[in-house]
């Protein structure tokens, strides 16, 4: 007897092939037959219609940090809501594990780090997780059994470097001796089920204490000794940042790259590609990595957004601005101090020159002020402001657009929300993208879900996406999207047995209506431990989402199960040839 039957589904099974209407039998957790309608005659526990309706793997999220929010959040909100089955944490060289268990204060430190670095609500870490584990098997072990969706973890470089090294991981070198028990320390990792190990060494990412955070001290003979740790594993990866991530690499960012993959013998990932038609050298420049791999027996995959994730900003918390060359010492001041210096005119023309300067990189696209639109606002001065454009306002008041913006903010001592509009969002950028998206080493994904959580919302890219397709530019066509959602990442990993909907393989399965399927708009929401606030989207269009053949969201509502696995490199991903 089934568990399970869908009658009627259009499937799009996630190869790439032409849609076909089939009736999909579910049994223990997996696909146990893809049948015409109609012609099956086994019974089933329960049943429903899919007439009308798109059955489609469940999605795979390739770069997640959803470390910490799985404790207080099983569910992986918003991307379970928006058909997410399975995800890939620990990136970026940051993880909760391991921790040294003779200092507690490791805790603390990694708290405050995640904090800072990926814009994890502090209250949130402190009441949201116990911080009972040491080891990184310990870390695995305590989410089994607990969350909705199949998640899959990187180690990260800086835990490593803190656990052998303590504080002297920032500045420091490991000795030999120290090295050698930063990898025994990486194989107990890896024969737990890590998938693999990530690493930073980009200029964005600094700690609690404003330092460069552990792996950014780390030489290329440390990496070059992770990485040939890493192809000593079944089934495992390297996913890298560095600083020309955000807008071009050196030559230097591409012989280390090129060298860590070919050392492993592993895929590496790393991210975000930012494809804009005003950069046209950006897209060639960000691929010679991949081209370099592939000679020297490596593969390097670059991933890149289907969207444009809307990114608030703000005068008076740590956010994008502060990482524009010359700006982090000025926002960093004291709010009455910062608002002073920020409303002298030669402090905002040497800032301004900064923001367009070459050396800012990809951030030169937050100093167009006029475009920004003015969000929440907490004053009196600033009554009717929200939803309108800076560069109207500006224009009403006499001002140039960045100082209009600094006096509207100041007037709400600095807490005025701020959404920068996109530069990229013309034809001419989305028939790049299209074309970008050929590459065989372009990949969807970069959402950070589960990080930066009142700053952007990149979760809802799946719908967003397939609304696109289906209703908006219809870049590609709705079987090659979820191709793009489902198997490429699947294959990338490793997966075993995920990402297509075939006879055998596990039932992570995303059911949805192809005539709304979409994402609402971002909103702000304080549902953290510790009242904290992050930004939600509500999914449009999801009908069901199951994890291993059981439902874990209905309607956009949560069921409350949780039969997600813990997916372990070896037992439940294969080794991805690179050649």
């Amino acid at each position: 007897m089934l568990d399970h039957l869908i009658r009627g589904a259009t499937v799009v099974d996630g190869t790439g092939g032409p849609s076909y209407p089939a009736d999909i039998g579910i049994r223990d957790g997996r696909i146990a037959v893809v049948a015409e309608p109609g012609t099956l005659t086994e019974e089933a526990v329960t049943a429903e219609d899919a007439t009308g309706l798109v059955l489609a793997p469940g999605f795979v999220d390739p770069h997640t940090h959803y470390d910490a929010q799985l404790f207080w959040d099983p569910y992986a909100t918003p991307s379970m809501n928006h058909g997410v089955t399975t995800v890939a944490g620990g990136n970026c060289g940051f993880t909760l594990a391991p921790l040294h268990p003779e200092r507690p204060e490791d805790a603390d430190y990694t708290r405050r780090m995640m904090s800072r670095v990926e814009g994890m609500a502090l209250k949130a870490l402190e009441e949201g997780v116990d911080w009972t584990w040491s080891s990184f098997r310990e870390y695995l072990d305590a989410l089994e059994g607990r969350i909705a969706v199949n998640a899959g973890f990187m180690v990260g470089h800086c835990a490593l470097r803190r656990h052998v090294m303590g504080a002297d991981a920032i500045g420091g070198q490991p000795t030999p001796a120290q090295l050698d028990a930063m990898l025994a320390l990486f194989h107990d990792a890896m024969d737990a089920g890590a998938w693999g190990l990530s690493t930073t060494q980009s200029a964005t990412h600094s700690d609690g204490d404003g330092q460069p955070v552990a792996s950014r001290h780390a030489l290329p003979e440390e990496l070059l000794a992770l990485s040939r740790a890493v192809g000593e594993h079944e089934g495992t990866q390297l996913e890298a940042i560095v600083a020309g991530c955000l807008d071009q690499f050196s030559d230097e960012e591409i012989e280390l790259l090129v060298d860590m993959t070919a050392t492993a013998g592993r895929p590496l990932n790393w991210n975000v590609l930012t494809i804009d038609a005003a950069v046209p050298e950006r897209v060639p420049r960000q691929l010679v990595p991949s081209e370099r791999a592939r000679r020297a027996g490596g593969r390097i995959v670059a991933l890149t957004m289907p969207i444009l994730t809307p990114m608030n900003m703000s005068l008076g918390t740590f956010c994008a601005l502060n990482l524009i060359p010359g700006w982090g010492e000025i926002l960093a001041l004291p709010v009455p101090e910062r608002i002073e210096r920020l409303r002298d005119a030669a402090t905002r023309a040497e800032m301004l020159r900064r923001a367009d300067s070459k050396e800012a990189g990809v951030f030169r696209r937050l100093a167009d002020f006029g475009r920004y639109v003015i969000g929440d606002t907490y004053s009196e001065a600033n009554a009717g402001l929200t939803g309108r454009v800076v560069r109207d306002i500006a224009a009403e008041r006499g001002l140039d657009p960045f100082h209009c913006l600094v006096e509207i903010c100041a007037a709400d001592e600095l807490r005025t929300v701020l959404w920068p509009m996109p530069t990229d969002n013309d034809p001419a950028s989305w028939a790049l993208r299209r074309e970008t998206w050929e590459h065989e080493d372009v990949m969807l994904g970069g959402s950070d879900a589960g990080a930066h959580l009142d700053r952007m919302c990149g979760a809802p890219y799946t719908t967003r996406f397939l609304g696109d397709c289906l209703r908006g530019r219809k870049l590609v066509p709705l079987e090659r999207a979820v191709k793009m959602l489902t198997d490429d990442p699947a294959r990338l990993f490793g997966l075993r047995d995920r990402g297509r909907i075939e006879e055998g393989f596990h039932a992570d399965l995303v059911l949805f209506d192809p005539e709304r399927i979409d994402a609402g708009p971002a909103t702000l929401v304080h549902d953290l431990p510790g009242d904290s606030p992050r930004l939600d989207s509500r999914a449009i269009g999801i009908v069901s989402v199951r994890v291993n053949g059981v439902e874990t969201l209905r309607d956009d509502k949560v069921t409350g199960a949780v039969p997600g696995t813990v997916l372990r490199s070896g037992r439940d991903t294969r080794t991805v040839s690179t050649v």
